[in-house]
């Protein structure tokens, strides 16, 4: 199925995905992620793009955010991506690219899926084996959520403060969300929308997407189209 073209707009969510060159890592010791983490923090401020939530791991950056201009993310992402491969290739005395193509994303229908990608997105450590507990892994932004450790990346969305009326009620509430296990089905859904770039949500959701973008955001349906039934009568009458 191929990929739709990519989506950019004010104030919705994105859930963007970026993997290292034939899935070779792009992280190699801790200066490396402490360098993107600052380098992406100037992009996100200097572009206006509110990141949510985000998980480095060693072959693979995700993270969450929404664009507050046209174009936000697709510039911060371009500046961040040059900025970190000349601080590598220079670190390590190598040339080239680090990265595989270009990042790929996903709208998000904030009201039905936001909070859950923020927990598909930080739990990724705990299933890849990275660490024994999500509290132990420093490159993500799951203690900020949990812990109530301030990280000064991290603008939180609307949906995240409304869980309580204080950070530590915040953090309480969205805690109590990893106790609940993923439906297998729904991180297939969510790894097959940021896969194809389809927008992650419901009928009403790509509606109103497709009405802002003036364009189509969902698949066309495999298979040749069905004759109009003027044709068809064409057919019968000269047999």
């Amino acid at each position: 199925m191929p990929r739709l073209p990519r989506l950019n707009l004010i104030d919705i969510p994105q859930h963007i995905v970026q993997v290292g060159h034939n899935n070779l890592p792009c992280f190699f010791d801790e200066e490396d992620y402490q360098y993107y983490l600052i380098s992406l923090r100037n992009a996100a401020d200097q572009y206006r793009v509110d990141v949510h939530a985000y998980v480095l791991l060693p072959n693979m950056i995700q993270i969450i955010a929404t664009p507050r201009v046209p174009d936000g993310i697709p510039s911060m992402m371009q500046s961040l991506g040059r900025r970190y491969v000349q601080f590598v290739n220079h670190r390590y005395k190598r040339s080239g690219t680090i990265w595989r193509g270009r990042y790929k994303s996903s709208l998000i229908d904030s009201d039905a899926y936001l909070l859950t990608c923020y927990r598909y997105v930080e739990l990724r450590p705990l299933y890849l084996g990275l660490a024994d507990s999500l509290g132990n892994y420093r490159w993500s932004s799951f203690n900020h959520h949990v812990n109530d450790q301030h990280d000064n990346l991290i603008k939180d969305h609307r949906l995240y403060v409304d869980l309580g009326e204080n950070a530590e009620q915040r953090a309480q509430a969205y805690r109590k969300l990893f106790r609940y296990s993923f439906d297998s089905r729904l991180l297939d859904y969510i790894a097959e929308t940021i896969k194809l770039g389809h927008v992650l949500g419901g009928d009403a959701f790509k509606d109103k997407i497709e009405q802002i973008a003036n364009q189509r955001v969902r698949p066309l349906k495999r298979g040749r189209p069905r004759k109009s039934n003027k044709i068809e009568k064409q057919l019968v009458e000269t047999n």
